[in-house]
């Protein structure tokens, strides 16, 4: 080939090679800012990750505590349940074995002129005032209602203490 020849078709071609370098560097460049735009956006979901998951088991620690302070209420308030449950019983059977006997005070005259039997022996804060003894059976249900009363008192400071723990802050 002639010089003349070569100069034309080889300046053509030392500039496209040139340009085929420049595009190959440029994407070698452009190849590598990707990686480490993707490693550095995998590292930022990897702390985010963590730091969500250390939030939850934060979480999950604060909600263990929370209901093992509750059981242990509720325990407490079950052992308070059974202990009024039995006492109210030994009261029931002291009354029905005639053990114990209900008793009230009558203001003077409140009796209406009828003749109420007095309490032989009434030992009680008020001096010198009748008193005359309730039926077994009226003794019965008046207990039985206090039991019951006992009972919803029971559950509301159950309540009450259940809704304290959860609405404190801890």
């Amino acid at each position: 080939m002639s010089p003349v020849a070569l100069r034309v078709v080889g300046a053509p071609a030392l500039v496209l090679l040139g340009a085929i370098c420049a595009w190959q560097i440029q994407c070698w460049r452009y190849g590598a800012q990707l990686a480490e735009q993707s490693r550095l956006h995998t590292d930022t979901l990897n702390q985010l990750a963590m730091v969500g998951a250390a939030a939850q088991k934060t979480e999950q620690d604060k909600r263990l505590v929370l209901e093992q302070r509750l059981a242990a209420s509720a325990q407490s308030h079950h052992e308070t349940l059974t202990n009024a449950q039995k006492d109210q019983a030994r009261l029931r059977d002291r009354l029905a074995t005639s053990d114990l006997r209900l008793s009230v005070v009558l203001a003077h005259g409140s009796a209406g002129g009828c003749s109420v039997p007095a309490a032989a022996g009434a030992v009680g804060l008020v001096h010198g005032a009748v008193r005359a003894e309730l039926d077994p059976a009226h003794a019965q249900r008046i207990i039985a209602i206090t039991v019951e009363g006992d009972r919803g008192l029971i559950a509301l400071a159950a309540c009450q203490a259940y809704v304290r723990e959860i609405s404190t802050p801890r």
